[in-house]
């Protein structure tokens, strides 16, 4: 019988999926493997009827600059009560390939473990992947998906800034990023705006609405002493990751709730609430400004791959080869600064509770340091000036509301 192997995807989208796939496809199609793609991700590998996808070379072939995913994917997460080795034996599946974050692969970690005692012997290598760039590879280098994601960020971000300049308005933009700000501070770096905030920034203070707000105004008021009359200030979603439950149901928003009292924040535009509490405090303050919520989020999930991604995304599929042909087998496959492919375990990324910590934008960096120097924002020498506007720019000054003096 025929050997095979088996692609699942789990998670949500990203920029490089689709290379990914197609190189696995060719490659281990030359050397007489088949390639079957299940549906699904783990909810259609265990299903009484999988849905697969049997790849060829021009299959493979027609997608791999494609965004998206050819594979429908999905965020079930098994139990191991709900593990099944028929599809493996059906299919004589030699190697399975998880394309997803950490939860898909230490799922897999578990599978394998169950089909060693249904006596299969079935190799697991996974690629990781997330427009995030939080999962902490070595040399700090970035996640696949991520410059993709960043590059569509700064073109809707350019254009987001050229309306602020055409209309002379101000534009509230979140920004995806579960608990790390590397997409928010890559799209406001590049895009020139001159407020940025990220929840890296708050390493010596706790988040509140309250300090998020005053340190869009500080843009507002110093824009306006320099007599600029427009802006974009740009919100990683992440802040919310980090901020108090009470202060979430506290806002004044009307929020969704789970069953278990939770707010669900994935209900809400987060680029509305930012800009109506800003609202709020502006009318309150007697500043008559207008601001508009831009929200950058899942636009940037399905695009097509750059010339970066495709690049890495090729590699990393013709290094799940390399690895499988060495024997190697419960591992990430991953690529240095220099090209070279190497096995990462899990265990070398958790913690002593047995999660992965997210990498965060390293806030003390020259980079992270000279790019906030540059933004726009009160300072010291701005409060007799800002006087004309609030009658406590203190107040307002953001090294003092991120207690860095």
């Amino acid at each position: 019988m025929e050997k095979s192997i088996a692609i699942i995807c789990g998670g949500g989208p990203a920029p490089g999926i689709n290379t990914v796939i197609s190189t696995l496809a060719k490659t281990f199609i030359k050397d007489g493997y088949n390639v079957l793609g299940v549906h699904h991700g783990y909810k259609g590998l265990f299903s009484d009827d999988p849905q697969v996808e049997i790849f060829d070379f021009n299959k493979a072939d027609r997608i791999f600059s494609r965004g998206g995913s050819t594979l429908v994917m999905s965020r079930f997460k098994p139990k191991d009560s709900d593990f099944k080795a028929d599809f493996f034996q059906k299919n004589n599946v030699k190697l399975l390939v998880t394309i997803g974050g950490d939860d898909t692969a230490s799922t897999a970690s578990r599978l394998t473990r169950f089909l060693v005692s249904k006596q299969l012997d079935v190799a697991h290598i996974h690629v990781p992947k997330t427009i995030d760039n939080d999962l902490p590879l070595p040399d700090r280098n970035p996640t696949f998906g991520f410059h993709t994601a960043k590059d569509e960020g700064v073109r809707i971000g350019n254009t987001v800034y050229e309306d602020a300049r055409t209309s002379q308005n101000w534009f509230v933009v979140s920004a995806m990023g579960r608990s790390a700000g590397h997409l928010a501070f890559g799209i406001a770096s590049a895009c020139h705006f001159p407020m940025m905030i990220i929840p890296e920034m708050f390493h010596k203070t706790n988040i509140t609405f309250d300090k998020l707000i005053k340190m869009i105004i500080s843009s507002i008021i110093k824009s306006k002493i320099k007599g600029i009359e427009y802006g974009v200030a740009l919100v990683s979603e992440g802040v919310f990751h980090f901020m108090d439950e009470d202060e979430i149901t506290n806002s004044g928003i009307n929020f969704t709730y789970d069953d278990h009292g939770h707010p669900e924040l994935g209900n809400v535009s987060k680029s509305h609430i930012f800009n109506y509490l800003l609202q709020v405090k502006l009318k309150e303050l007697g500043l008559e400004i207008k601001s508009r919520p831009v929200e950058i989020g899942y636009e940037l999930r399905c695009c097509n791959p750059i010339a970066f991604d495709l690049t890495l995304c090729t590699l990393l599929g013709i290094g799940v080869k390399k690895l499988f042909d060495e024997g190697v087998t419960g591992c990430i496959v991953s690529a240095n600064s220099r090209g070279d492919i190497t096995p990462l375990y899990l265990s070398d990324f958790e913690d002593e509770n047995g999660k992965v910590p997210p990498r965060l934008v390293d806030i003390n960096s020259d980079m992270a340091q000279l790019f906030i120097n540059h933004l726009i924002y009160i300072r010291e020498r701005d409060y007799e000036e800002a006087k004309k506007y609030v009658v406590n720019p203190e107040d307002y000054d953001v090294k003092k509301i991120l207690n860095w003096n």
